[in-house]
């Protein structure tokens, strides 16, 4: 067995169970490698040393992005959810808030479509 954090039998999960399987072990490793190199920058005082660190934890946040895009595009909830939070002006605790709001004219046409892509938030559900 590849990983000990399944939490079905192997032989039972779909190969695409597997991959997102994959796809996320691999998302939650190079979040914390980022992690670690971003701490030891931080306390480390040879100059050097920092650069050499920052460098390395910057390449382990694109490896990050990656994993993270190929989630989003083999997985509609992911998707989803991602074109509702990131890359936003809006405060983010805020976000699901404004998604009830009802604007007007061709901006609600615009929102509305948005507002499909993203399916049911917890708001909705609370009755909001």
């Amino acid at each position: 067995m590849g990983s000990e954090s399944y939490h079905e039998p192997y032989e039972h999960l779909s190969g695409s169970a597997r991959d997102m399987h994959r796809a996320l072990v691999s998302l939650v490793e190079e979040i914390e490698a980022i992690d670690w190199y971003a701490q030891r920058a931080e306390v480390t005082s040879d100059a050097e040393l920092r650069a050499v660190l920052l460098h390395n934890r910057d390449e382990e946040i694109e490896h990050a992005m990656m994993n993270l895009e190929w989630i989003r595009r083999n997985e509609p909830k992911f998707d989803a959810t991602i074109r509702t939070y990131l890359m936003t002006d809006v405060p983010i605790t805020e976000i699901e808030e404004s998604d009830h709001d009802e604007p007007s004219g061709q901006e609600a046409s615009s929102q509305r479509t948005d507002s499909t892509l993203r399916g049911l938030g917890i708001g909705s559900l609370k009755g909001r």
